[in-house]
This record gives C-alpha cells, structure tokens and sequence, in this order.
C-alpha cells in the first residue's frame, strides 16, 4: 500500500515528488477544499509539510491516512498516520537500514527482522481479554517490528527513531445548550457523512439494529437525496440476529438490503486459516468472521468501499462498559440521588440473566474499576484479564504480571473511558481486522464516527448528555430526531454486534478444535496447558447445550484457535 522503499528513498507504484521531497501515501484526505490545491493528496501533504513541518501538516489534515515521506536533503524519514489509526503502518530496522510497510509480513521477509513473536504480546493474545492486546500502541506482536501509533509522526534518521504526538483533544466541555450541542453534533455527522462518501468508490453501508450504522446511513440517504445499498450480517440462531431490529431502516434510507445469513456451524477453522493468514496475527473476536464473508458478498456484488458505525459507541457511551464511569461521576460530584435514579433505571433496562444489573452489582463495579482517592481515574479490570490465566503454560509471562497503562487526559471517568477504549482498547483491533479485511477483498472502509471533530465534540461532553435515565447515545439520540425512524432513535435495549460462536465451538465445531489442541506441535509449543483447554471447552459445550443462563467461553475458544492458527502460518506448518 504505501508505495516507497524506505530503505532507499525510491519511489514505487503511487510515489510522487513534490516540494523536494518524495511522499507515499495510503488513504484519502476529506478535507482538501480548506487546503492549498494540490494535484493529488500526496502532494498536498508535500505542500503541507513545507510550510508547517511535519506534525503541523498532520494536524491541518482531516483524513484517514498512513504516510511516509523521504527528504533527501536531510536524508530524513517521517512516517505518520491519522489520528485514530484507521491505516496501518509498521517499521522495523533491517541489515540496509529501515524499512517500512502497511502490514508487518513484507517486513519479516527483511534480512535482518526477525520472525520471534513479542512473548509478553503472546500471552495476552492467547489468554486475556481482546482489550489488552493494543496496551502498546508502538508495539506488534513481532519482537523486531514496530508501529506507529496513531496521532502520531515518527522521525528516523540514521539509528535514531523519536515520535511525537500531533493531536490530543483539549479536555474542556464543549459549549452550548442540549440543544445547540445536538444540532452542532447533527451537522458534523451530516458534513463527516457526506465528505466520505462523496469520495468512496461504489459505496456500500454496514447496517445493524444499533444506532450508529443507521445513523451513518441515513445521514447519507439525506445527503446523496435517496436510499443506500445496506448489507448486514443475520444469524440462524437468534442469540444475536437482528433482522427485526434491522426492518425499521429499510426502504426510504437502506435499499436494496442484502443480509448475509451464517448457519449455525460454518467452518470455523477454514475460514480463521485464511483470516489470520491476511491478518498477520489473531483475530481479536469472532464478529470479524462474520465481517470477512460480508465483505466477500459485497465485494461479489461489484462494491468498492463500505462505510459503517464504528466509533460511535465510544464517542456515544454506548457501551455497558459507560455505567459504572457514569455512576462515578456523579458519586465524585456528591449526586447521590442522581447515582440511586441511574442505577435503578439501568437495572431495569438492561438487566440479564448472566449479567445481572442490581445495586449491589453497580457499588462493586465502581469498587473494581474506579479510583475513589482521585476524580475520573479508572482502573484496569483484573478480573477479566486474568480470568484464563490458567489456560496459559508455564513458561508464558505470567497475566499477573501485566499491568496496562490507563491514561487519565479527562477529570471525567466517563470520558476517561472513552479515551482508553478510543486508543488502547475496542478501537485498535477492530480497525486493524477490518482494514486487512477489506485490503484482502479489495475494497476500502470509510467510518464518519471517525472525523476527529466529532470526538473533539464529544469525548469531554458532561455524563447527562451521554447517558440519561439508563438510556445511552442521549445527545445522538436528539440529533437524529427526524433522521432516523422513532424506532431505531428510542430503542433502548442493545443486542450488540457479536456473533453466534457459542455454537460454532460445540459438537463438530468443537470437535475440529480438540484436533488442533491435542496435536503435538500444540502441545510442544508450550503456549498453552493442554488440559486446561480441554476443561474449558468440554465446560462450554455443556453450558450451551444445558440452554442455562451461564456465561461461556466463547471468547477464549475464539483466541486459542486464532493463535494456533496463526502460529502454524507463521511457522509455515499450515493447518
């Protein structure tokens, strides 16, 4: 993708020079009316980076981008990516210098980079939560490959590498009325909306019963003056199907609407083969399956690009995760009759038979995940972290000992939360498996969540704006008055975009894992405790065919076969 040898200054296929200097660029600028014209985006950047260096160019760019740039004067090489990191870009020292590339397989084939796995990184992959697997954003899971971390610039001259941080969003509350604040949302996410499609070739749209797809959407559907072609992931097994939900769109915003329907046992394991072959590394959560045959119909139907959702429920509090950083707040700030009225109505609406949702539920949540001793500091949730550890062999770096950075920008823990999810948690891996995804099908992604002026908006916004009532997406919800049906803006409950793996691990599904796990190269490997393993996952499959209301391990069978997978790829043992 980036089209520039970064060990010589040559040019590839897309390189240009301008400005006296060569740029490579992977990506698209939505911006370009507010900048000096260009002929194309590289050399607008060219132009930028001229005039105001090169974290001051990034900063002016309101884009998706991966970009190096070669200054053979200096013999300089910068290399930067957008402010969330929706295009990816590795780095690693090579025996003729430095290298660089939009995914880390063309770096291992370097002489020079190692193919040894990071095995900090390794242990997390394999036995913790998909959340910690970005605690390092300048990190790979490959011991001699580097990243750039989004909303940042890197400087490499000679054997020095420094970064430096383009873009934080200021921590002050936005001004205005509930009112003025919804509209200035609506406008932003119509002018994000439509800057992105206007631009995106043969766009298609992600829809789900929540919000945000529909909200993206239906925004376009105004802008572009009719409905949009929708492609959506359905489920023969209703535990996450979300047809009905996805009825209210249809027709004057979503149509045609092609649902791509998975049966209740696909081959998992061929499918993960492939997946994790394009990926470079596990795939953080089985959605990303569903994901993968979606973009193959999409892209069979002759589509280009597919424009989606994600981001919205971090910008949004849309996430369960949001209530007890909510609850916080409002106990810091002394509201105890606000905090007792919240926590009734979230019980309410969303309690569960697994995950029960009661007051005594929300003080220990807060006691688990929430700093008392100073206002808006959220602390890692060590119970989900470690809660496989025993899985892991004994020669692995122990989960205990992994202690993630928690950054605290914010005096809100609700918009703490949103941060750490934004940069270190939810955001990365999903934007990573979808951008291999989508380079593997041929296609490009768009997310208007995205536009960094609407998480400027957004993150420092006041809890109540957020969250009210029990209800999430409350300032969305009042900006999309009028835009969305009344059934999609005030539907409260949240299925959640997941995918039916609970089954895929039973019977033959689980079946085809126990070959894998009880295999030599699996048991030689010393990553994990075979016994262990087949503990877990003769548990899950009494757990989902008791049909009992108990959490299973879905999740966790999901990342033993990813790594497995994958080290068999990298090792070249295939399957």
């Amino acid at each position: 993708m980036i089209a520039l040898d970064g060990e010589t200054g040559a040019l590839g296929p897309g390189a240009v020079r301008a400005q006296g200097l060569v740029v490579a660029l992977d990506g698209r600028i939505f911006n370009r009316d507010e900048l000096p014209a260009a002929a194309s985006d590289a050399e607008c950047v060219a132009a930028l980076w001229r005039a105001h260096g090169p974290a001051g160019a990034l900063a002016r760019l309101n884009a998706d981008i991966a970009v190096a740039v070669w200054d053979p004067a200096t013999r300089e090489l910068w290399l930067g990516r957008d402010r969330f990191g929706l295009r990816p870009l590795y780095h690693a020292v090579t025996a003729k210098g430095h290298a660089f590339a939009s995914r880390p397989r063309p770096l291992l084939a370097r002489p020079g980079v190692g193919r040894e796995v990071d095995p900090g990184i390794l242990s997390r992959l394999a036995a913790s939560h998909y959340r910690t697997f970005d605690d390092a954003p300048d990190r790979s899971p490959y011991r001699d490959v580097a990243q750039v971390p989004a909303a940042h610039v890197v400087r490499i001259a000679g054997g020095d590498v420094r970064a430096e941080r383009y873009w934080s969003p200021s921590p002050a509350e936005p001004e205005g009325t509930p009112a003025e604040l919804a509209e200035r949302l609506r406008e932003l996410l119509m002018d994000a909306v439509e800057r992105r499609v206007r631009l995106a070739p043969d766009p298609a749209f992600t829809l789900s019963g929540g919000m945000d797809s529909s909200s993206v959407i239906a925004c376009a559907a105004r802008a572009l003056g009719g409905p949009q072609p929708a492609f959506s992931t359905v489920y023969r097994d209703p535990t996450y199907d979300e047809r009905d939900e996805i009825a209210d769109m249809l027709g004057e915003r979503a149509d045609p609407w092609h649902p791509v329907e998975l049966d209740d046992a696909p081959d998992v394991v061929g499918i993960v083969a492939k997946m994790v072959a394009e990926q470079d590394e596990p795939v953080a959560t089985a959605t990303w399956l569903s994901h993968r045959l979606l973009a193959d119909r999409c892209r069979e139907l002759g589509f280009g690009s597919l424009l989606g959702g994600l981001g919205g429920d971090e910008l949004n509090a849309g996430e369960y995760e949001y209530f007890p950083a909510l609850f916080a707040d409002l106990r810091a700030a002394g509201r105890e009759t606000e905090l007792s009225a919240e926590i009734a109505a979230w019980a309410a609406h969303h309690d569960h038979p697994v995950h029960r949702k009661d007051r005594a539920v929300a003080e220990a949540m807060m006691d688990r995940l929430i700093d008392p001793s100073e206002p808006g500091r959220i602390l890692p949730d060590r119970a989900r972290i470690e809660r496989y550890a025993a899985a892991l062999g004994p020669a692995m770096p122990a989960l205990a000992d992994f202690s993630p950075t928690m950054e605290h920008p914010f005096g809100s823990a609700l918009s703490n939360r949103a941060w750490q999810d934004l940069t270190r948690e939810t955001l990365p891996c999903c934007l990573r498996a979808e951008s291999r995804t989508m380079a593997a099908v041929g296609m490009e992604r768009f997310h208007p969540f995205l536009d960094h002026r609407l998480v400027e908006l957004m993150l420092p916004l006041r809890g109540d704006l957020k969250i009210r009532a029990g209800t999430t997406k409350q300032l969305l919800r009042e900006a999309m008055r009028g835009v969305l049906p009344e059934a999609t803006r005030t539907r409260v409950a949240k299925t959640g975009w997941n995918a039916p793996a609970h089954r895929w691990f039973t019977g033959a599904g689980r079946e085809a894992l126990m070959d894998l796990v009880r295999s030599r190269p699996f048991r030689e490997r010393g990553v994990y405790d075979p016994a262990e393993v087949e503990r877990l996952a003769a548990e899950h499959e009494a757990i989902v065919l008791s049909g009992e209301p108990r959490d299973n391990h879905m999740m966790f069978l999901w990342q033993v076969l990813n790594v497995e997978l994958w080290l068999r790829d990298l090792e070249g043992a295939g399957t």
